[in-house]
């Protein structure tokens, strides 16, 4: 929790401004949009419904561009209410508004399914005379292409709506339960209540105290309401393999590789270097930092501590924005003054408060736009690392976004690059003044960093794949998931951490088991993968910049293997893992050597 005087240290922290979206919940503008939006699905609907299969190439390029601009109108309402109620989940009013918007914006939604249902009937032969008679058509190839992935797995129309129309009642109501829980939890340390956002900032606080009285009250709570965290985690797991066995997707994480346009093969080489790289990278690290802090083992809320002489001190937000925007500077000028966008024009929520969403997230909200950046900034450096990753998320939003509202959105494998990169500037240009003892400090932070999102992440989608295993043998209760979270903390952090019981209910405030099954991967690829591409930085004559935005500006027109072969780099490649987790053995290399 950060006190009277340290809120006066950090300073004004900025709010984002949601009117550049909507001027408000009731106003005039966004009852127009909406109107306007049911108006004009229905106009499609009846004009092109049973129809796109006899249309010429330049008659379906022309639908699909009306399809395309509906979708951004409706992108940018749901992403107005989203963000809403992002910013203030306690309250009721806006709940409701956000739950209310979700079941309009379906209904409306509901009657443009046809478009990709009939697109999908379509026979490659048709398709490819369509493209071969209409240059207009042939734009929207990069998105048909992702679109008829998923031809295999789609089902009869009628099932299709059924499924679409039930989501805000199914997946996305428990959603909704998990974050409200999740948002009005209290976790009682000493006279004050916090928030598990504040609460679990004090594990990597320097007082062992107060980690330790964070980690036993976030253990308390958790563990207080873990029966309903159960249901949610078994309902949703329940529902993904209904789905997942009707659609008939070999495994659980399939789905979520279609939608990353990554092969299977290609995950499993990164899963399977991370997981052979545990004794040399995480094993060997924690061992040496327990070695630093003068105990055999680390407990538990001891793995993100300080080092015993980090003075990790408060860094206030306009020294966060100067040394996030410096580094992006000497990367390049253009990415630094695309950055200065979002601190100019109020596109960052930054304090933490009672009822905002916990961690952060870019938003990228629609094209026509401009994407938002949400933050809990408490002013460790690792608030600033997070920065300049959301930083980069949002730059690379925007210069995406001249794909138009069907093709802007990266794969997660790849939307990763910059936020990572981004990062990686940030920690090297600090560490470029660093002084000896500061080099220490920094490159034990860094590591943990990195550890945090290739090892702890790849543990996370293990957890995930047990988890799902063992959901379709019967309901799990809060011990069996307790077991399984345990097993892949034990395997992946190794010998030097110390778990207790308290530890087991862990697993249940993690969002991104609840919103987006299997995302968690695309972390530990998009850090390996930046790793190699950093590497090819610094070995680079000019024209890497220009590169790397012309990969950026892409969005989700290429596949992974055109991004990255300018850059000689190929991710099909087993090797390719081996070197990106590299970097990090250097790293510890050089802090072994330290001692």
């Amino acid at each position: 929790m950060v006190s009277a005087a340290q809120a006066k240290k950090l300073g004004k922290l900025p709010n984002w401004d949601l009117n550049d979206l909507y001027p408000g919940r009731d106003s005039k503008p966004l009852h127009a949009d909406l109107a306007a939006a049911a108006k004009a699905a229905e106009a499609l609907e009846k004009s092109a419904k049973g129809r796109i299969a006899g249309m010429s190439g330049d008659d379906l390029a022309a639908m699909i561009k009306s399809y395309e601009k509906l979708q951004d109108t409706i992108g940018r309402l749901y992403a107005y209410a989203s963000l809403s109620y992002a910013g203030n989940m306690d309250d009721a009013q806006v709940a409701r508004f956000y739950q209310d918007m979700q079941e309009k914006l379906n209904a409306i939604t509901t009657r443009l399914l046809f478009v990709g249902l009939e697109l999908n009937k379509l026979e490659d032969a048709a398709l490819e005379a369509k493209f071969a008679a209409s240059k207009k058509l042939a734009h929207y190839r990069p998105w048909l292409r992702d679109l008829r992935l998923y031809r295999p797995h789609q089902l009869a129309d009628d099932l299709e709506q059924l499924l679409h129309e039930k989501s805000v009642t199914g997946a996305a109501a428990w959603n909704r339960l998990f974050d409200e829980t999740m948002a009005g939890l209290r976790f009682k340390l000493g006279a004050e209540e916090l928030t598990a956002e504040q609460t679990l900032h004090l594990l990597s606080d320097t007082d062992p105290a107060k980690r330790r009285a964070a980690a036993k009250a976030l253990a308390k709570v958790f563990k207080q309401n873990i029966r309903l965290f159960a249901l949610i985690t078994n309902t949703l797991v329940k529902d993904k393999e209904i789905e997942d066995r009707w659609r008939q997707y070999p495994q659980p994480e399939s789905a979520r590789h279609l939608s990353n346009c990554v092969e299977p093969e290609v995950v499993n080489a990164l899963v399977d270097a991370v997981t052979q790289s545990y004794p040399q990278l995480s094993h060997r690290y924690y061992a040496l930092k327990a070695k630093w802090m003068g105990k055999r083992q680390l407990d538990w809320w001891d793995r993100n501590a300080p080092l015993p002489e980090d003075k990790d001190r408060l860094i206030p937000w306009e020294e966060a924005r100067d040394i996030v925007l410096g580094a992006y500077g000497r990367f390049s000028p253009k990415l630094a003054d695309l950055g200065k966008r979002f601190f100019d024009n109020n596109w960052i929520d930054a304090p933490s408060r009672p009822g905002k969403a916990a961690g952060a997230f870019a938003h990228p909200t629609v094209p026509s736009a401009h994407p938002y950046l949400l933050l809990n900034y408490l002013g460790r450096t690792r608030d600033v690392m997070t920065l300049a990753h959301e930083l980069g998320h949002g730059v690379h939003q925007v210069l995406a976004a001249e794909q138009g509202a069907l093709m802007a959105d990266t794969p997660l494998t790849l939307a990763e690059t910059a936020s990572v990169f981004g990062e990686q500037l940030t920690f090297r240009a600090l560490l470029a003044q660093a002084k000896p003892k500061q080099r220490k400090m920094m490159l034990a932070s860094k590591v943990e960093d990195m550890l945090n999102t290739v090892v702890r992440q790849t543990a996370f989608f293990k957890f995930e794949q047990r988890v799902h295993a063992a959901r379709r043998e019967g309901e799990l209760t809060p011990d069996a998931l307790g077991e399984i979270w345990l097993g892949v903390q034990r395997e992946s952090l190794g010998p030097a951490l110390k778990f207790d019981a308290d530890y087991s209910s862990f697993w249940c405030y993690i969002p991104h088991f609840v919103h987006s099954p299997f995302y968690v991967y695309a972390y530990a690829f998009g850090d390996c993968l930046v790793n190699a591409l950093y590497a090819r930085y610094q070995d680079a004559e000019q024209g890497f910049q220009d590169k790397y935005f012309a990969m950026l500006k892409a969005g989700g027109t290429k596949r992974h293997k055109e991004l990255l072969a300018p850059f000689g780099l190929d991710a099909s490649d087993p090797a390719f893992w081996s070197k990106g987790l590299g970097v990090i053995g250097g790293f510890i290399d050089e802090l072994e050597a330290i001692g």
